[in-house]
């Protein structure tokens, strides 16, 4: 397991988190490194890109195209979110197990005030099923 951030592969990527305010820049690196860890835990994910999307930084699974994507972003509420595509049940299935655990924003995106907000191993389980939702036949 990576305890330390991945480098950037994409300049325009690295630029993007450098141009975020703290306390969100730290809570978002945490995320990302979380979402290479899993992405390195899962064989069958294969690589992951790191790109932009919206002006985001996104994670995409492009040889196995096993994952739906996902972004890091910040809410116009203030803080800090993953986002995962609206149409997939990965956050409602998130919060069918975690409802009191974190802020939702509908079908999209769990937010964080903080980066001790996180909670690593839950968030691990959002982040593993995102990377794997086409590999899945059903939800359960």
């Amino acid at each position: 397991m990576m305890d330390h951030d991945p480098p950037f592969q994409d300049l325009h990527v690295k630029a993007r988190f450098e141009a975020l305010p703290e306390p969100a820049r730290t809570g978002l690196l945490r995320l990302r490194r979380l979402i290479f860890q899993v992405a390195r835990e899962l064989p069958e994910v294969g690589r992951l890109e790191e790109t932009l999307k919206w002006g985001q930084p996104a994670y995409l699974t492009p040889d196995t195209k096993s994952g739906s994507t996902i972004r890091l972003g910040l809410p116009k509420t203030g803080g800090f979110a993953i986002y995962t595509h609206c149409q997939t049940s990965l956050i409602s299935d998130f919060r069918g197990i975690f409802r009191d655990h974190f802020e939702y924003e509908g079908n999209r995106a769990v937010h964080f005030r903080d980066a001790d907000a996180i909670q690593p191993e839950k968030v691990r389980m959002l982040i593993s099923r995102a990377l794997t939702y086409h590999l899945k036949t059903s939800v359960d």
